[in-house]
């Protein structure tokens, strides 16, 4: 029996990264899996490994984040297809273009804030009433140390994980007397979009990872999920509202980010 045995968790960004690394900790674990993700292909394959590795019922969705009605009918499919909706991961991010502040347009805050904080909020209200008749329910957000520390060049996203985060507590205060937890984990990992950045930025990227006081950027699975597991457990019963940095130390001094940005 696994710490996750008949739940059911719905991820959004599952097919890569953090929310693949989350998923296969979760499908270990007994859970019966959500992969909710724009791209098919990574979002299918995660589902096909999750059932030929762990056995798990798994069922894939092709989600945009930044589309209300696509975000609503991924919480449908978890309770129709398993009755039921325990655990809410937000962890989806769309992307954006590194720039000073009077350079971002209209149109990047404006994705910023519905692919990484009304994405948030559309699933968590969907995904309310399920949680409340149980009178149980785990909500993951992922959000960043990017808008913890202020980091140069990602004002849109910045500003939408620290709207996020006081969603996540504001949720946490209303929600708790159903049972529901809600926290955040801000994590520092080895992602695709840290691969890419790191690839643009080499000299950024290796300053970033020796001022870690670790050393190195987490590894999505090994470091970060394993966080994201207690957080859906039954061991979380008490901990709501918090933000917990899953980040090898670097939120403790703050780590460089300090990448070159045209005039």
């Amino acid at each position: 029996m696994g710490s996750l045995t008949d739940r059911v968790a719905l991820i959004t960004g599952a097919g890569l990264g953090i929310g693949r690394g989350i998923a296969r900790r979760y499908a270990a674990e007994g859970a019966a899996i959500v992969v909710a993700e724009r791209d098919v292909a990574a979002g299918e394959r995660c589902v096909a490994d999750l059932g030929r590795e762990f056995g798990a019922r798994a069922e894939f969705i092709a989600t945009d984040v930044g589309v209300k009605e696509q975000v609503l009918a991924a919480v449908e499919l978890a309770a129709s297809r398993f009755g039921r909706l325990d655990v809410l991961v937000n962890n989806a991010w769309g992307g954006g273009a590194i720039g000073r502040v009077e350079k971002k347009s209209d149109a990047q805050m404006e994705h910023g804030i519905r692919v990484g904080l009304m994405s948030a909020f559309w699933a968590m209200q969907a995904a309310f009433p399920h949680m409340q008749r149980r009178g149980w329910g785990r909500i993951v957000n992922i959000c960043s140390l990017n808008g913890v520390n202020a980091h140069m060049g990602t004002l849109e996203y910045n500003t939408a994980k620290e709207a996020q985060r006081a969603l996540t507590r504001t949720a946490a205060r209303e929600w708790a007397r159903y049972g529901i937890c809600a926290n955040v984990i801000c994590p520092a990992a080895a992602t695709t979009a840290y691969a890419a950045f790191f690839k643009a930025n080499p000299e950024t990227a290796s300053a970033m990872a020796a001022a870690n006081p670790m050393g190195r950027m987490g590894d999505p699975e090994k470091d970060i999920a394993g966080v994201a597991l207690f957080l859906a457990s039954e061991d979380c019963r008490y901990l709501t509202g918090n933000t917990l940095f899953v980040d090898g130390g670097s939120h403790i001094n703050g780590v460089a980010w300090a990448p070159e940005l045209p005039d």
